[in-house]
């Protein structure tokens, strides 16, 4: 695991195992077993499960029954495009596998299914449904080592991926910037969702930049020019209208969304929006 990879996961396992933000800082409620009753301890039952209190009172001994509770079916999936390896304080991919490893921990914590999808212009990985820790570093490791450059964003191909592979009703979470046509109506009759916005500021509240030359992340085509203030203006106006559409198709289709910015600290911010 490389120095960044390893920063990421100690600062995310700490803020999801430690105690923060209350007594219980997982993003999902719940500990996958809920109280059903008392009744006479049996012989071969478990001793673990030896309510003490009841037993001293009645001077018997009695164990507590737990129901199990249904398991979350946890997916996570990051749109890497090209797009992502901008950043004026870290590059939006390097934000995002940090996403990957709060979303991962807390379902490991909460005893959740926990698997992960990487799709660009198409998808490059799926993992495997999992409940262990390392299967959270390895897909941090996955986010961090992807190249993102030369790669176009299909929102289309994504969202009929994710329909046609995840089978079992999933709590999905959808990692992305969300430029451009985005249609999830299809993949929110199937599952819960919750899109997780990455931005950087600038993206959002550009400046005049002057005479340069500039590169396509995604495509590898260049521009050199005058990037003056009516330019960013333009930009800005379509980027407006980009997401007034995207927030009104979320609010239609009941798909709960949440924007963070690179410079931000993601875990709080998470948990409100949760919560």
């Amino acid at each position: 695991m490389n120095i960044v990879a390893k920063k990421i996961a100690l600062k995310t396992r700490k803020q999801v195992f430690g105690e923060m933000l209350g007594n219980n800082a997982s993003l999902f409620q719940g500990e996958g077993f809920e109280f059903a009753e008392l009744r006479e301890y049996a012989y071969g039952d478990d001793v673990r499960k030896i309510d003490w209190k009841t037993t001293a009172k009645l001077r018997r001994p009695y164990v507590k029954i737990y129901h199990e509770e249904r398991e979350l079916n946890v997916v996570v999936s990051t749109m890497l495009n090209g797009a992502t390896w901008f950043g004026t304080r870290r590059p939006k991919y390097e934000y995002m596998a940090e996403l990957v490893a709060i979303l991962g921990f807390s379902a490991v914590k909460n005893s959740d299914l926990f698997s992960h999808l990487i799709y660009a212009d198409r998808l490059y990985r799926y993992s495997k449904p999992s409940k262990k820790t390392f299967a959270v570093h390895r897909e941090l490791e996955e986010v961090l080592a992807f190249d993102p450059l030369g790669k176009e964003a299909d929102f289309a191909g994504w969202s009929d991926t994710l329909y046609r592979r995840i089978k079992k009703k999933a709590l999905m979470f959808l990692i992305s910037d969300f430029v451009g046509e985005v249609d999830l109506r299809l993949l929110s009759r199937k599952h819960d969702l919750f899109a997780v916005i990455v931005r950087d500021r600038f993206e959002d509240d550009p400046r005049s930049l002057g005479y340069l030359r500039l590169v396509d992340p995604e495509t590898g085509e260049s521009f050199e020019g005058e990037v003056g203030a009516r330019a960013m203006g333009a930009y800005k106006k379509a980027l407006i209208a980009n997401d007034r559409k995207l927030y009104r198709h979320f609010r239609q289709n009941g798909i709960r969304y949440v924007k963070l910015y690179t410079d931000e600290e993601p875990f709080a911010k998470l948990i409100r929006r949760m919560r």
